[in-house]
């Protein structure tokens, strides 16, 4: 039995995207097997698309895209006792391997899902996932933010800034957004107190006790804005500077105590339950930009490229995604 799913057999532009027939997956031991109903498109994903990682990751083509994912169970692997078919979920893949959750079924390991937030849609639910574990830990974890703080949220519009700025108003920080100003209402929206347009200089956007950085490029330069014990959180580097970029994180342990933190999310079941709780409570919104079928995975990514989106592109995955190829 085969399904669709979405990737590219060549490095590329949004185009080398296709939707292709793969093994239906089985759920293994400790797995359980989740229909999707939606995904997201995540700007890891296009760097790795357009080849930009191929010096830090090999990785074999094709390549099947996909990060987060929300669906039903649809089976129980052998050992699974904590969920029923049947059950709205949602989860991750782990974004080193080959599994794409851009796809009609995901086969994964129970550790990596959890129920999804009472009374929110698939859609919902894939436009906040990622973002909100990225930034519970990247805040929370990382950072250590403190009530009364001031908080800088650089790339504040986009999937991971959008639930930072949520988050920091949640966690009591005085949160700065850095972002465009066709951005600013929406940000104010969600609990900016301040928005500064990405194209003032840095050396005018004042100091911070932590900063929250989405873009990856200059974050020498946006440590010089931390206070004397402030923190800088990465979420991503410059991939088009990959050696200045970690030689700069990796400079900044050493010389002086502004330390650059950067990590790669990779979020357990229990971090993923604890986003759903927040969900619930009302701490986050969703927020979609656009939602495209899976067969237009090449226009989703094409929007994210161009840049200006509010949260995030969703991908819907339906029964039998057409356009489908062998």
């Amino acid at each position: 039995m085969t399904m669709a799913a979405a990737g590219f057999r060549r490095y590329g532009g949004p185009e080398v995207l296709e939707v292709m027939r793969v093994a239906m997956p089985a759920a293994g031991a400790g797995q359980v097997l989740v229909k999707v109903e939606a995904s997201s498109v995540n700007g890891g994903e296009i760097a790795q698309r357009r080849g930009k990682l191929r010096a830090l990751a090999r990785v074999s083509l094709p390549r099947y895209v996909g990060i987060d994912f929300a669906g039903e169970i649809l089976a129980l692997g052998p050992g699974v006792t904590e969920f029923s078919i049947g059950d709205r979920v949602w989860g991750t893949v782990d974004e080193r391997g080959s599994v794409g959750a851009a796809a009609e079924a995901v086969a994964i390991d129970t550790g990596r899902v959890s129920r999804m937030p009472e009374g929110w849609s698939a859609a919902d639910a894939v436009s906040v996932l990622a973002g909100a574990a990225t930034a519970v830990v990247g805040l929370r974890d990382k950072a250590r933010l403190r009530a009364g703080e001031r908080l800088l949220v650089r790339g504040a519009s986009g999937g991971v800034g959008s639930v930072a700025v949520q988050l920091g108003r949640m966690y009591g920080a005085h949160v700065t957004a850095l972002a465009s100003q066709a951005s600013e209402q929406f940000v104010r929206g969600l609990g900016a107190a301040e928005v500064i347009d990405y194209r003032t200089s840095l050396d005018a956007i004042g100091t911070y006790d932590v900063v929250f950085d989405t873009r990856g490029t200059d974050l020498w330069r946006l440590r010089q804005h931390l206070a004397p014990r402030g923190r800088m959180v990465a979420v991503s580097f410059d991939v088009d500077r990959k050696v200045r970029s970690l030689g700069g994180i990796a400079a900044s342990s050493i010389f002086g105590g502004r330390r650059i933190r950067f990590f790669l999310g990779h979020p357990t079941a229990a971090l993923i339950g604890e986003v759903a709780r927040l969900a619930e409570d009302g701490h986050l919104q969703p927020i979609v930009d656009e939602v495209y079928p899976l067969d237009r995975i090449g226009d989703a990514h094409a929007r994210l490229e161009a840049g200006g989106v509010h949260g995030k592109v969703v991908l819907v995955v339906e029964e039998t995604a057409s356009g489908a190829v062998d």
